[in-house]
């Protein structure tokens, strides 16, 4: 099946169904800290993958630029761009561990988003310092990782991590709070708010989704599609009363405009 078929027929919405249902919640937690804009803010993507969240981005006024390492993800993100209209959203293929080699987007940019990117780098301190350098004085970070007391999904989010090689896997198990405030304080980032997303629902058919996966991802795609609603509907309700933890820790982070 043609992999942009549905966003042919549905537009941006449908780059956010192509895989399990925590991409839909990153995406609204995005969208709830990124007002529309007239006034052409520039916004990098750090890891954008297939430019989910970058179109979007570029369809709610921001000049955005999504980078990836992965050739291939960067077609489909350009042809899906180009499929939703999206004319303010470009890509480059670029390896975010070396930011430091791109100097030209250094204090180029209002916002950053980093979306379940930097658990994939050993020296996440040296991203981090890289991205607080892309950003204009006054810009803002907005970042998603996986929560380090998150009820791990499947097997796999128990670990074992990678220690030394970065081969796409998780390098390790999760962020803290305090860690995130580490890591900001580091890059002389002020942490404006921590949240979580993806809750109970969302999270079991994620697991659901990997399941049936192995078999074939259409079919697990075809399976969870009337389950989708279910987050909506309760997960709210089930972090409060039974505080169950989120899949990911969200932060807001901002870059004082003085020294």
């Amino acid at each position: 099946m043609d992999q942009s078929l549905l966003v042919k027929i549905f537009g941006h919405p449908a780059t956010l169904f192509h895989s399990d249902s925590t991409v839909v919640d990153r995406w609204l937690w995005i969208k709830s800290k990124l007002p529309i804009t007239r006034d052409g803010e520039a916004l990098i993507d750090i890891g954008c993958g297939t430019g989910a969240f970058t179109i979007g981005s570029a369809l709610r006024g921001y000049k955005a630029l999504g980078l990836s390492w992965d050739d291939r993800n960067q077609r489909v993100a350009k042809e899906r761009s180009e499929i939703c209209k999206a004319d303010m959203a470009t890509f480059e293929v670029q390896d975010v561990r070396l930011l430091d080699e791109r100097e030209d987007l250094y204090q180029s940019f209002n916002i950053a988003i980093c979306i379940e990117n930097i658990e994939h780098i050993i020296n996440d301190r040296k991203l981090f310092k890289e991205v607080a350098l892309c950003l204009k004085p006054g810009g803002r970070l907005l970042l998603t990782a996986p929560y380090y007391f998150q009820r791990p999904v499947t097997s796999s989010d128990r670990g074992p991590f990678r220690k030394i090689t970065e081969d796409g896997g998780h390098v390790r198990r999760g962020y803290t709070e305090a860690m995130l405030v580490e890591l900001c304080d580091d890059s002389n980032l002020l942490v404006e708010n921590i949240s979580y997303c993806t809750g109970f629902f969302s999270q079991k058919i994620t697991a659901l989704y990997r399941l049936i996966s192995r078999i074939h991802p259409f079919l697990a795609w075809v399976v969870i599609l009337p389950l989708r609603i279910l987050p909506f509907v309760f997960d709210k309700a089930i972090e409060k009363i039974f505080k169950w933890p989120g899949l990911s820790i969200c932060m807001e982070a901002y870059k004082p405009r003085f020294n």
